[in-house]
C-alpha cells in the first residue's frame, strides 16, 4: 500500500531566500529573516532552549544549518536520524500561501499577482461599487492595509453599530472581509465574499484570495476571530499532483484550509478543522480510513495565523514544541510503504518588522519508504521537487517542474 502524508508547517521558514532583498515591509527587506533560527535564538537567550527532539531527528536543525549556515541556537543536535532532509528555495513570484502550496504540488506561480496599494482607500471605487451592486451590501469600513486583529479592535464597535462590513488587505494578494459572526451573520458574510470573488475575477486584477474573517464579542476589548474563516482562491493555473492522482483513481484528503487553498480542486475529501489539536486528530483519523494510492495533506495554520502575523515569538516556539510532541503518534501508525513529508510554504519571522510573511527557504523532511535516514537531499531549486517526488512515488506522469528528492 502506498500513501503520502504531507504536513505543511505553515510559515516555518529556515533562512532568508537569495532574493529576499526584493521583498519586505516599508523601510526594510526580508534579507536576514529566519523564522526558526530567530525563535530558537530568543528561547536560548531566555535560558529555556527549544525542545524539538523528533523534528531534529528528522533533520530540521540540519536543514536550517544547510540553508543559512547556522544550526538553530540552543537546539540539541540529534545523535541519530529518523529521516532525510533538504531545503528549498521558491521560484514563484510571491511569498503567499497559495503560491507556496501550489509550487509544493508541482505548479509554481510565474506570473505576478495584483496587490492593493498602501493608500488610505486602497480598494478601487469601481470594485467597491460593483461589489455593492452584486451583493446588495453597500458601504464599508477600513479599506486599508491592516492586521486582522488590530482592525477588528479599531472598527468592530462601529461595525456593530452600523452593520457595515470591514474591508482590508495586506502585503499579500488578498481582499479580506471581517464581520461579526452573529450580528452580521456567517452565511451572509460568506455570500458577500463569494460576490467579491466574482467581481475581482471579472476585473483586470489578479487577486489570489478573498478571505472571510468572522469574529465574535460585544466590544473592542473582547473581539476574537473565530475558526470559521473561509478562503476563496483562484484555482491553480495547471493540474497539481493532487489533481493528477485523483484523475488516475487515487484519493486525496485535504485537512484544515487545504480545500480553500487549492480552490477545492484535486481533492476527494475535505475536512475542515480549526486549531492544531483538531488538525492532529483529523490527520490521524484520516490515516485510519484511507487506503492505497492516497494522500493525506494537512496545513497547520496556527504557526502563521496565531503567532507569526501577531509577532508572538513565545507562542510560536511553544506551538513548535507541541507539534514535535505529537509527531510520535503519527510515526507509530505509519505503514511500511508510507512516505511522510513535512515542509513549509513560506516564512513568517515573528522577530521581523511588520506583520507580513517573510521570503525564506523551507525545510523538507522525508521519512519512510525508500528514505535513508540522515541523508542530506541537497539544496533544492524549487518547492516543486516535493510534487515531483510524489508523482514519482505514485508512478504518475512527470510534472512540468521539479526533480524528485529520491532520484
Amino acid at each position: 500500500m502506498k500513501r503520502v502524508i504531507l504536513l505543511i508547517m505553515d510559515s516555518v521558514g529556515i533562512g532568508s531566500a537569495t532574493d529576499a532583498a526584493e521583498f519586505g515591509p516599508e523601510g526594510c527587506t526580508d534579507e536576514g529573516a529566519n523564522t526558526l533560527g530567530h525563535i530558537a535564538e530568543s528561547f536560548a537567550r531566555d535560558g529555556a532552549p527549544l525542545r524539538l527532539p523528533n523534528l531534529t531527528r528528522l533533520g530540521l536543525g540540519h536543514a536550517c544549518e544547510q540553508s543559512c549556515g547556522q544550526f538553530p541556537a540552543g537546539l540539541a543536535r540529534p545523535t541519530s536520524f529518523t529521516g532525510a532532509y533538504a531545503w528549498a528555495r521558491e521560484i514563484s513570484s510571491g511569498k503567499d500561501t497559495p503560491s507556496g502550496h501550489w509550487e509544493i504540488a508541482g505548479v509554481p506561480i510565474l506570473f505576478d499577482w495584483s496587490y492593493f496599494p498602501k493608500d488610505t482607500n486602497c480598494f478601487p471605487l469601481e470594485i467597491l461599487g460593483k461589489l455593492g451592486e452584486r451583493s446588495g451590501v453597500h458601504g464599508s469600513l477600513g479599506n486599508c492595509h491592516a492586521s486582522g486583529t488590530e482592525i477588528i479592535t479599531r472598527l468592530g464597535d462601529q461595525h456593530l453599530e452600523t452593520g457595515t462590513p470591514i474591508y482590508y488587505t495586506s502585503a499579500d494578494s488578498v481582499f479580506q472581509i471581517a464581520c461579526h459572526q452573529d450580528h452580521f451573520g456567517l452565511a451572509r458574510l460568506l455570500e458577500l465574499c463569494q460576490a467579491a470573488r466574482v467581481v475581482l475575477d471579472e476585473s483586470n486584477l489578479k487577486i489570489g484570495r478573498v478571505i472571510a474573517r468572522p469574529f465574535l464579542g460585544s466590544s473592542s476589548a473582547g473581539f476574537l476571530r473565530t475558526g470559521n474563516r473561509h478562503d476563496y482562491s483562484v484555482p491553480p493555473p495547471s493540474p497539481t499532483v493532487l489533481q493528477r492522482l485523483c484523475e488516475q483513481g487515487g484519493s486525496v484528503i485535504g485537512i484544515g484550509k487545504i480545500g480553500d487553498i487549492y480552490a477545492h480542486t484535486g481533492l476527494t475529501e475535505e475536512v475542515r478543522a480549526s486549531g492544531h489539536p483538531a488538525l492532529w486528530r483529523e490527520t490521524l483519523s484520516a490515516l485510519e480510513r484511507t487506503g492505497d494510492r492516497s494522500i493525506v495533506m494537512t496545513n497547520f495554520v496556527d504557526f502563521d495565523a496565531l503567532y507569526g502575523h501577531r509577532r508572538d515569538v513565545t507562542g510560536y516556539g511553544r506551538a513548535l514544541e507541541e507539534f514535535d510532541r505529537r509527531l510520535p503518534e503519527l510515526l507509530d501508525v505509519l505503514h511500511p510503504g508510507d512516505l511522510l513529508i513535512i515542509t513549509a510554504d513560506h516564512g513568517n519571522d515573528p522577530t521581523w518588522p511588520g506583520t507580513d510573511h517573510t521570503r525564506e527557504h523551507i525545510p523538507i523532511l522525508v521519512h519512510g519508504a525508500g528514505v535513508s535516514p540522515g541523508l542530506f537531499l541537497g539544496a533544492r531549486e524549487s518547492f516543486a521537487d516535493i510534487g515531483q517526488t510524489i508523482a514519482n512515488y505514485f508512478s504518475l506522469p512527470a510534472m512540468d517542474y521539479g526533480r524528485s528528492l529520491l532520484d
